[in-house]
């Protein structure tokens, strides 16, 4: 059977023209020519619906990628990467043609694949009309030539000029050096690490793209921190190590401590060259926690913090559909634990001020017995020492964490200092005995106790849950909100989630754990790539891969969630 051509593609395309927008169904197929093929996969409706989804696919040997760029996932991800923002920033890409969401991240996607075999860009295409008429003359050149075009200019590795060629260089060494550097953190005890020169501060409020180096104060790490890391390229990094244990940022109002806790929130992913943030490297599995009121919990241990209430309700294994500040800073504190979380991210801005602290003068107007919530200071020490979970702490207007901290670093309009000996000194002159009695830890902090199982079927509904945007996902008429899960960075993570929800609710056998079921989700994601979140789709979409804990946030937040 003769194959379609670029040519048929073109002809076909533009006999279209005048039809009614229906017509274009018709182009649905492969179309190959000189190496290249354009497979047209799903077509929209009509000119309003959700573009048309369009693959451009070659030949590892006509893209003609350097095996060594390509001979680990680490160089797979990070050639993809270049790839989609090469599309992304062509200035001869038809505005009508989208490659997804690219921000300052380099994420595994699904925007481009790149494997030992070939080279595939998914694209989103708006198919021209004129009302609801086909412009097919229009559209022919944008199939049959703008697409090849494009492909030429961002997908073959022969057409790049010298400097391309050394930029994508570049990129992959840079990548492979970041998750070298992660990988050595556990071993040297450290939970982050902030390599000198860093730009943390960014454009704007809005903006991930970093303040202008002439505006912005580059980060020193103080010696007694300072950590070097030689890299598998052979460069030598240089900065701030932040230790295990409990850690403490304090400085005055707009002096970068919320922006320090900010990047290493962020820190979790690599950075693209010319960030700022390339070396601001965190341990994958930490987790930033703050208050969410408002928030569903179903089913969970939150006894560490809160028990004995007046109601007589078991804090074990507790649910409401509107939790307050401090019970839902609680629950997320727990949630991150169960999760498999290394280390804590509290800012004190975003907390519940009852969850965190608890002076000696409200401890004599209402005595202990009569106050349900043990504060997060009466259990941070026993967190880390029984759990191993460190927690990264600013403190802006409360001293009442200095006496128990491991590391205390001062910012001073950006510039860190450490000053742990000078804090506790402090502490222990300026502490009443009533004071000291407060912050003692009143008990160790357990392991959860409770086994979250989904019930079959949780998630399901008579349509698939559907992302809207970074921030909410819809299951029927419930909205997930994700707007307290601060380290997201994409939509199109969210859009995975969405899927992975679904995935979650039809492998749900009333056995298996919440969280089982999710490590047993990102393993097949590993071994098989996003794919598995789109069974059976060639174009599955745009796709960024979140991380277990964030798939885990939405489950856990789904007002409608039901276990076993």
């Amino acid at each position: 059977m003769a194959r379609n051509t670029l040519s048929d593609l073109f002809s076909r395309t533009k006999s279209l023209d005048g039809a009614g927008y229906g017509a274009y169904k018709k182009l649905k197929g492969a179309y190959s020519e000189s190496g290249l093929t354009v497979s047209i996969d799903r077509v929209q409706a009509d000119p309003y619906a959700s573009p048309s989804k369009v693959r451009l696919i070659l030949p590892m040997k006509v893209a003609s990628i350097p095996q060594h760029l390509v001979d680990d996932a680490t160089g797979r991800v990070a050639v993809a990467d270049f790839l989609a923002r090469r599309i992304q920033a062509d200035p001869n890409r038809p505005r009508n043609v989208h490659v997804g969401d690219i921000g300052q991240q380099v994420l595994e996607r699904t925007h481009v694949l790149v494997t030992p075999d070939r080279v595939e860009a998914r694209l989103l295409v708006g198919l021209p009309a004129k009302g609801r008429r086909i412009l097919g003359r229009q559209a022919a050149h944008l199939l049959a030539d703008d697409l090849p075009n494009l492909s030429d200019d961002c997908l073959r590795h022969d057409r790049f000029d010298p400097a391309d060629v050394q930029a994508l260089e570049d990129h992959v060494a840079l990548l492979r050096d970041q998750d070298a550097l992660r990988a050595q953190l556990k071993s040297r005890k450290l939970v982050a690490f902030v390599g000198n020169g860093a730009i943390l501060p960014r454009a704007a409020g809005d903006s991930d793209r970093p303040l202008a180096a002439n505006r912005a104060t580059s980060f020193e790490s103080p010696e007694s921190l300072s950590q070097t890391f030689e890299l598998p390229s052979g460069r030598t990094v240089t900065g701030m190590g932040i230790p295990e244990g409990l850690t403490v940022i304090v400085g005055g109002g707009y002096h970068g401590k919320s922006t320090l806790l900010r990047a290493l929130e962020r820190g979790i992913y690599p950075h693209v060259s010319g960030d700022g943030r390339e070396w601001v490297i965190s341990r994958a599995d930490v987790a930033s926690v703050r208050a969410e009121d408002g928030r569903p919990i179903t089913g969970d241990d939150i006894s560490p913090f809160i028990t004995n209430l007046p109601t007589g309700t078991d804090t074990s294994h507790f649910s409401t559909t509107n939790a307050s500040g401090s019970t839902s800073q609680a629950a997320n504190v727990v949630e991150a634990h169960v999760a498999g979380a290394c280390a804590l991210l509290i800012d004190e801005d975003t907390s519940a001020t009852n969850f965190m602290i608890r002076d000696h003068l409200m401890q004599r107007l209402v005595p202990n017995n009569k106050e349900p919530i043990t504060p997060f200071v009466q259990r941070v020490r026993s967190l880390y020492d029984a759990t191993s979970v460190s927690t990264v702490l600013i403190a802006g207007g409360s001293g009442a964490y200095l006496r128990l901290a491991d590391t205390v670093i001062a910012m001073d309009a950006y510039r860190p200092s450490e000053v742990t000996a000078r804090a506790h000194d402090i502490a222990r002159e300026g502490e009443a005995p009533e004071e000291t009695e407060e912050a003692e830890d009143t008990g160790e902090f357990r392991h959860a106790t409770a086994r979250r199982i989904l019930a079959r079927g949780t998630l399901s509904s008579r349509k698939p849950p559907k992302p809207r945007g970074l921030s909410t996902i819809s299951v029927d008429r419930s909205d997930i909100d994700l707007s307290a899960v601060g380290q997201l960075v994409a939509p199109s993570q969210t859009a995975a989630i969405a899927a992975a929800l679904a995935w979650l609710s039809k492998n749900a056998d009333g056995q298996t754990s919440l969280v089982d079921l999710v490590v047993r989700l990102e393993r097949q994601i590993t071994e098989k790539g996003l794919a598995v979140l789109a069974p059976g789709r060639d174009h599955p979409g745009h796709l960024s891969r979140p991380r277990g804990a964030e798939i885990l946030a939405a489950a856990n937040r789904y007002r409608e969630l039901k276990l076993a």
